[in-house]
């Protein structure tokens, strides 16, 4: 029990931390909305950035992370020395290879955007704006990917502030771009480009002086004989494809909204950007705190307390995940009228943005418990398993996104990816309890139905403020509209809680307590 506590503080640490970045996130994107709205050079920007933030989900959280933590841990545990040698050699070797992947990255920009964008050549302007913008923003997946194994360090040694911090300077950094950085160069979107770099450079720097207090700032050693590299790497290869199907789904709706009508990307990207609020607050925050102690586990080959561990994950992470959903569902279109509805983003980037957001919330608590699940797999060194059923999850996505673009538009290509994220985590859960038997599969889906009992009071509450109360009227922005925001979301998550604790008394204490702990 007492490491139950252990990954509620870790999980409440990390989301306090994310929570600020994610509110930074959202004025950044409030910001950027405010300066560009939908129009073609919005998209330009949102379609480059995704290459290096792919990237960074594909090579830093998605599967460096995952893949070093594990084996760093098991080295750690032979000496201080040892894990630090091994962390040395990674590093040595992952800088050599980002430097590779970023100079190829510069080099064929053309080739890269054509793929990801492939509907832009019919508009050469915006093809070659977009082709511009990810070569300077390129150079950002070798920061963020160093920031990675900074990340996946400190955590190990339980040091979750700083990784969990350093987003919150990326959007500092993205503001100033858009703000200050595009009035001095000739193409306003330059500007939110340089703010990406500046932002990079300093997540990285944040880590710096921990590592350094931990005796385990890095330096060159260029070992490849040592048997932890090649371990991570078996690791690593496959999951850098397994372990972020998400982000490959996303860049497959990209690319075909890039054949929808001019603001569809924009209306994905901002509706995205709402949707990963929770997503980096719940599942994120919970799957990064459990991590090392799932490691731990099994190094110490104690399968009980490794499937224990993962049911408790499972059910806090839906606990707050559930009514999330119900939240975006419900009050979608006052948040992103609230957030974005200024400058050129007008109603009709709003309801555009609004459509998408209401099927990506749909996917929530199946993207959770994949966030969530994934991360054991790693631990037990197999990565075979999330690849291959990743591989079904995308075809389902663009089997899906085929059929649903021509009805639906851009809000078809975000239920694909909703439905492709239940398959996913279905999948997962049954390959799961094959391997390693029963983890109390029955206990999480009580635990979850239960939170979907306690979530018709964010239903009712919804109902009132809206049909009774008359709030959030199309005549209502600004501080009039964030205010009964505000007031009515917190009114529904006392309703929920209340609700919570009279049908799960179990889930509403596990939920007070990382709440707790968030608070202090």
């Amino acid at each position: 029990m007492s490491e139950h506590h252990n990954i509620s503080r870790r999980a409440g640490i990390f989301g306090f931390y994310t929570l600020i970045s994610r509110i930074l996130g959202l004025v950044r994107d409030s910001v950027i909305a405010y300066f560009f709205g939908t129009k073609a050079a919005a998209d330009a920007f949102y379609v480059a950035f995704r290459i290096p933030n792919l990237l960074r989900r594909l090579l830093a959280e998605g599967s460096l992370t995952m893949a070093f933590v594990p084996v760093f841990t098991e080295y750690l545990r032979q000496s201080r020395e040892e894990g630090k040698r091994v962390a040395d050699i990674v590093f040595t070797y992952l800088s050599i290879l980002l430097t590779v992947l970023t100079l190829c990255g510069i080099l064929f920009a053309p080739q890269i955007v054509k793929i990801i964008a492939y509907g832009f050549e019919g508009s050469p302007e915006k093809f070659e704006l977009t082709v511009y913008l990810t070569r300077i923003m390129f150079p950002y997946i070798f920061l963020v990917s160093l920031m990675a194994l900074a990340m996946g360090v400190l955590n190990t040694l339980k040091i979750f502030g700083a990784p969990a911090a350093s987003p919150i300077l990326l959007n500092l950094g993205i503001i100033a771009g858009a703000a200050v950085f595009s009035r001095w160069t000739g193409q306003p979107t330059a500007g939110l480009a340089l703010g990406v770099i500046i932002g990079g450079v300093l997540q990285l720097a944040l880590q710096i002086p921990w590592l350094a207090r931990e005796g385990m700032l890095p330096k060159f050693n260029f070992n490849y004989h040592h048997p932890g590299l090649k371990r991570i790497g078996l690791i690593m290869i496959p999951s850098v494809y397994g372990g972020a199907v998400y982000q490959i789904n996303v860049l497959v709706i990209t690319l075909l909204a890039s054949f929808l009508p001019s603001g569809s990307i924009s209306y994905l990207w901002y509706a995205d950007r709402v949707n990963e609020f929770p997503l980096g607050l719940f599942a994120v925050a919970i799957a990064t705190a459990s991590l090392p102690t799932l490691s731990d586990h099994a190094a110490d080959k104690n399968h009980e307390a490794f499937k224990e561990t993962l049911n408790y994950s499972l059910r806090i992470a839906w606990t707050e995940s559930i009514p999330a959903m119900f939240g975006l569902l419900l009050f979608a279109e006052p948040i992103v009228r609230l957030l974005f509805q200024r400058g050129v983003f007008s109603a009709e980037s709003t309801a555009g943005t609004v459509g998408a957001l209401r099927m990506f919330a749909i996917g929530i608590p199946f993207i959770t418990g994949v966030r969530n699940i994934v991360p054991a797999f790693y631990a037990m060194k197999d990565a075979k398993t999330p690849v291959y059923i990743a591989t079904v999850a995308l075809f389902v996505n663009a089997g899906l996104s085929f059929i649903l673009m021509g009805p639906l538009l851009h809000r078809g290509l975000a239920l694909s990816m909703a439905i492709a994220s239940a398959v996913n985590f279905v999948l997962l859960a049954f390959a799961f309890r094959r391997k390693m038997g029963l983890f109390g599969g029955r206990k999480v889906a009580k635990s979850a139905a239960r939170s979907v009992l306690a979530s018709p009071g964010i239903v009712a509450v919804y109902i009132i403020s809206r049909h009774v109360l008359g709030l959030f009227g199309s005549e209502v922005h600004g501080l009039i509209l964030g205010l009964q925001l505000f007031g009515v979301i917190i009114a529904a998550i006392l309703v929920y809680l209340l609700l919570l604790s009279l049908v799960a008394k179990e889930e509403f204490g596990h939920f007070k307590s990382l709440v707790v702990r968030k608070l202090a």
